[in-house]
């Protein structure tokens, strides 16, 4: 259950900064700070909101010393 949790609360948190960075680049665009590259969706928004969700995954697992859905049987736990 705490597994659950944890991927629960990363996904949420990937879905919360697509969201804020899709409205920075709306923002952005219309005040033509932004580049031709920079668009809505794109592969940057995704890729840094992967990175923060993954790096919020890893922290919990590692917070709470739970296994996670990748590691191995023993890893991660506190000895």
């Amino acid at each position: 259950m705490p597994d659950f949790i944890a991927i629960l609360g990363a996904s949420t948190l990937f879905c919360a900064t697509v969201i804020v960075l899709n409205g920075l680049t709306r923002l952005a665009i219309q005040f033509n700070c932004a580049t031709g590259d920079l668009a809505e969706n794109g592969l940057a928004q995704f890729g840094v909101a992967i990175a923060i969700a993954g790096l919020a995954l890893q922290r919990s697992f590692r917070r709470k010393g739970l296994e996670g859905p990748l590691s191995g049987p023993g890893e991660n736990r506190r000895t």
